[in-house]
C-alpha cells in the first residue's frame, strides 16, 4: 500500500509546478497588458531549424534505445540504455547541428 504513495506524490509535485507556472504566466500577462505594453514577447517562433534540431534529436534517442536493447544482452541491462541513449543523443545533437549550420548558410545566400 506504500508503494502507491510515490507515484502519486510525483504527479501531484507535476501538477503543482505546472499551476505555479501557468498561473505567474497569466499574471505577468495581465500586467504587461495593464500597463499597455504588448504581450506578444511571450509567443515564441517554432522555426524550422528547431523543428528539424529535434528532429534529428529525437531520432537518434529512438536508435540509442535500439541499440540499448542489443546491448543489454552483453552488458548490464541500465548502462547499456543510458550509455546508448545518451551517446547517440549528443551525436543526434551534433549532426543536427551541422545540418542546421548548412541551411543557414543556404538561406544567406
Amino acid at each position: 500500500m506504500e508503494g502507491i504513495f510515490v507515484p502519486i506524490g510525483f504527479f501531484l509535485a507535476i501538477f503543482a509546478i505546472l499551476y505555479v507556472y501557468w498561473t505567474t504566466r497569466t499574471k505577468e500577462r495581465l500586467a504587461l497588458v495593464e500597463k499597455g505594453m504588448d504581450a506578444g514577447i511571450f509567443k515564441g517562433e517554432c522555426s524550422q531549424l528547431s523543428l528539424v534540431k529535434w528532429g534529428i534529436f529525437l531520432i537518434a534517442v529512438g536508435l540509442g534505445v535500439v541499440v540499448g536493447y542489443s546491448l543489454s544482452n552483453v552488458m548490464d541491462e541500465v548502462v547499456a540504455f543510458f550509455t546508448a541513449i545518451l551517446v547517440l543523443g549528443g551525436v543526434g545533437l551534433i549532426v543536427a547541428y551541422f545540418i542546421t549550420s548548412k541551411l543557414l548558410k543556404k538561406k544567406e545566400e
